[in-house]
């Protein structure tokens, strides 16, 4: 077996953003079917999770390249 424990480990870490982007984009159209006269506030907050979400997933593939033992 060849490659890295590291590999797996940030396919493992990539579940949890990918989650985290669905139920976050889910509820913003959610909302926005539900009030759509909040759909300019929802797509701003909806963006700002998003960056938070995705930076989760870039701080699993770096420590992949930290933490290569």
């Amino acid at each position: 077996m060849t490659g890295s424990i590291a590999t797996i480990g940030y396919g493992l870490a990539a579940i949890g953003p990918g989650i985290g982007i669905g139920i976050l984009v889910g509820k913003t159209q959610e909302g926005t079917a539900r009030q759509p006269e909040v759909a300019g506030a929802l797509r701003t907050n909806m963006f700002i999770g998003t960056a938070f979400v995705e930076a989760l997933a870039l701080i699993g593939f770096a420590a992949g390249f930290v933490f290569q033992g």
